[in-house]
């Protein structure tokens, strides 16, 4: 119990396709998805990359499902990155903690490991806020930061957020994933009302791994975010879905005043999963800004 509602709390955190490629040069053809682990202090990462360009963009998963989240836009994003995604601790192919751990750590270590200097970071939810961490840790690695239905930390969070998702998490406890997982995919906040398909392949993605709901976790915790997020000067996009909690909106809200010239979208039919909801809008806005956001 005692791991479960940190892991809650973390988990809560948590339309066009890219024609415009057309009028401009051939994108770079996307060979096979090499995957492979990475050794991180005591345990592993699972990470995936694919594409050839000279732009690398990181796909950071939220704090509900694990890296399997971004199949929708990995294709479309390998025809014009270098690009990468892994599952963090304990989600997807990941091992889970069983140590205190630095989020931002192990991500500077699978950059290193994959000699990458300069980067895209492209992070959801929990993802986002690891995002906002790591540009903070590491301002010369970070070229452009997109943030997507992203919180902060330093923010508070209303009780309705904090109960949110509590009978869910009372049947992990009770062992009862099949219908943890069902009640989890049935959350208005994580998939707008209306898009089925992507429901649907929500509750497939945690039927899949069902221990990116239930696994232990120690991240560190880092310096609050919101009084230093006027130290972040790359470009900055901020995209939230109309139908998403009100918290994240709030937080979003913060994130543009601190951020100079931040960029913030909001996405109307979806809710905090657009990728799932609407992947080709969400490549078209994402792929367009780091384009044109290039050194």
């Amino acid at each position: 119990m005692n791991n479960l509602w940190p892991h809650l709390f973390r988990a809560v955190l948590c339309v066009i396709s890219c024609s415009h490629a057309a009028a401009q040069s051939e994108p770079t053809p996307a060979p096979a998805n090499p995957s492979s682990f990475v050794e991180v202090g005591d345990s592993k990462l699972y990470y995936q990359e694919c594409g050839t360009a000279s732009q690398t963009v990181v796909l950071i998963h939220d704090g509900v499902v694990d890296s399997a989240v971004w199949n929708g836009v990995w294709s479309e994003f390998c025809k014009h990155f270098h690009t990468i995604r892994y599952d963090r601790r304990g989600y997807g192919r990941s091992p889970a903690a069983t140590t205190w751990y630095s989020e931002t750590d192990d991500l500077a270590m699978l950059l290193h490991h994959l000699k990458i200097t300069h980067a895209a970071i492209v992070g959801s939810s929990h993802g986002g806020e690891l995002s906002i961490d790591f540009t903070l840790a590491h301002p010369e690695m970070v070229q452009q930061l997109v943030l997507v239905g992203a919180v902060v930390g330093g923010m508070p969070y209303s009780q309705h957020f904090l109960d949110r998702g509590k009978h869910a998490f009372e049947l992990v406890r009770k062992g009862n994933m099949k219908d943890a997982i069902s009640e989890w995919s049935k959350d208005k906040y994580l998939v707008a009302p209306g898009n089925d398909a992507a429901r649907k392949r929500l509750f497939e993605l945690l039927s899949a791994n069902p221990q990116d709901m239930n696994h232990p976790d120690y991240p560190l915790s880092n310096k609050a975010a919101v009084p230093r997020l006027h130290e972040i000067h790359v470009p900055t996009l901020l995209l939230t879905g109309a139908a998403d909690i009100p918290d994240v909106h709030s937080h979003a809200g913060a994130i543009e005043a601190g951020i100079p010239n931040a960029r913030r979208v909001v996405l109307p039919g979806v809710g905090h999963l657009m990728y799932l909801e609407k992947p080709e809008e969400f490549s078209h806005l994402v792929i367009d800004f780091i384009e044109q956001n290039k050194d």
